[in-house]
């Protein structure tokens, strides 16, 4: 089926013109001005639209195993909500039991998610435990296409720093990409355990556990352990001041350190906490306070934080008020899939960046870091992965018009003006009119070759 779109402002990350795109078997054919029409199929008129390939949410939490729960969002529901903000790639991360290999927790998301995606998907995979047998599998994570591994510097399950430095040398031989969650586990369970032994227990006592230098004290080490290998870094969910400066002199100095935040953590601050309903807004790390939402919002402009992704991994309401009374029962975890892309071309809108910037760190380079070389642009030979997007739309973000599992959101009443109206997945309309259109196994996996973030 050919589809023509006619007229649209078509927006790259590094361009922005009026023109014409055509859809033929699942890619886009071509690009250009006064494309002609006549073997079109279907002809949309974007006159007043955006065209915006589709968003890559380079890091989610579907159907995860959180203490006596589960993430809230199944592969299904998950990748229905992203369609409908306009995310066409899901990235999801598995967790590594001790003495199973990695490729083999990936086989086994895999099952579930190949039924059910909405759209298309990609594994990273997680290493708990560093020996001879994961580091060699790092090689065969490569050749299977499976390229980036995320460690945690803290957690129960989290990396010493002799196994991450011994990670990022491997890594850096192989030509595989380390993300990493960077909070010092040593300040953060001290501070935990203090505030338990006091009965300090409400919600605040969750940020005052994970302050900013419990966050800036594993950037500053992360950043420093991967110089000394040699390594690439990606670092996952930015949330501090301290921690984007230090990351802007590395990449001034040189050094190939990538780095992420979220939604959550540009659109609020630890006051949140501070809140009737501040349990809903648990996740770990913490969002910071105003200095850090600032100087956030400074990297994301200025190029230092070069995606945005969600850490989407919601629990329900009712969950999440396990904690109510002692905040370490809280399941961790907002949502956010949904939201990610329509937030950050308001904002855009609003002039606070460029549209174009919108889509570099939405879209373009997360392709480009993790290696997805059909997605991230609207050229000819790439997958027809694209959002239309009305500037003038008026939307509130309410529980009631969103797509997930989930019984509410964090971003209840937001009022946005800009909105996707349509998303095509491989040429597919899964999205139209607030109107979920897609089909549960339609998404197909991603099996992926990193490059980018060893050429600098």
């Amino acid at each position: 089926m050919d589809i023509l779109i006619k007229n649209g402002r078509i927006i790259n990350a590094h361009s922005d013109f009026k023109g014409d795109v055509l859809v033929r078997n699942g890619k886009i054919a071509a690009v250009g001005q006064k494309l002609d029409s006549k073997s079109a199929d279907k002809v949309i008129d974007a006159s007043s639209l955006l065209v915006l390939p589709g968003a890559i949410d380079a890091h989610t939490h579907l159907e995860m195993k959180m203490g006596k729960t589960y993430s809230a969002d199944g592969y299904e529901s998950g990748t229905r909500a992203a369609a409908c903000g306009g995310v066409t790639t899901v990235f999801d991360y598995t967790l590594q039991e001790n003495g199973k290999p990695m490729l083999e927790e990936i086989a086994d998301r895999d099952k579930l998610a190949a039924g059910k995606a909405c759209v298309d998907y990609a594994f990273h995979g997680g290493i708990s435990e560093v020996n001879d047998a994961r580091l060699n599998e790092v090689y065969d994570m490569v050749k299977q296409g499976f390229p980036s591994i995320k460690a945690y510097m803290t957690y129960a399950f989290g990396l010493d720093d002799i196994a991450l430095y011994r990670l990022l040398c491997t890594s850096a031989d192989a030509k595989a990409l380390i993300t990493v969650h960077a909070e010092s586990h040593g300040i953060v369970e001290a501070n935990r355990a203090e505030f338990k032994k006091e009965g300090l227990t409400d919600v605040w006592y969750h940020y005052l556990s994970r302050p900013e230098i419990a966050e800036e004290e594993a950037d500053i080490r992360a950043i420093k352990l991967a110089e000394a290998a040699g390594a690439p870094l990606y670092i996952v969910h930015l949330g501090n001041e301290a921690g984007e400066r230090y990351l802007a002199k590395a990449r001034a100095e040189g050094l190939p350190i990538y780095a992420e935040t979220c939604p959550h953590y540009l659109a609020f601050t630890n006051e949140v906490y501070k809140r009737p309903d501040g349990i809903r807004f648990i996740c770990s790390p913490p969002m910071k306070g105003i200095e850090s939402q600032i100087a956030l919002w400074e990297g994301v402009s200025r190029g230092v934080i070069d995606t945005i992704a969600t850490d989407h991994c919601p629990a329900q309401s009712f969950e999440k008020d396990w904690g109510l009374k002692d905040y370490t029962l809280a399941p961790c975890g907002c949502m956010g899939i949904e939201n990610m892309y329509p937030y950050m071309l308001n904002a855009a809108g609003k002039g606070m960046i460029s549209y174009e910037r919108a889509v570099e760190v939405c879209s373009a380079n997360p392709a480009k870091l993790f290696g997805c070389d059909t997605k991230g642009a609207i050229e000819p030979g790439r997958d027809a992965d694209i959002v239309l997007y009305d500037p003038k739309k008026e939307f509130t973000i309410s529980v009631d018009n969103m797509h997930s599992n989930i019984d509410y959101t964090i971003y209840e009443g937001m009022k946005l003006k800009g909105y996707p109206v349509m998303t095509m997945s491989r040429g597919m309309i899964v999205y139209e009119d607030g109107v979920f259109k897609g089909e549960a196994g339609y998404g197909k996996l991603l099996r992926r070759k990193i490059s980018s973030a060893y050429n600098y």
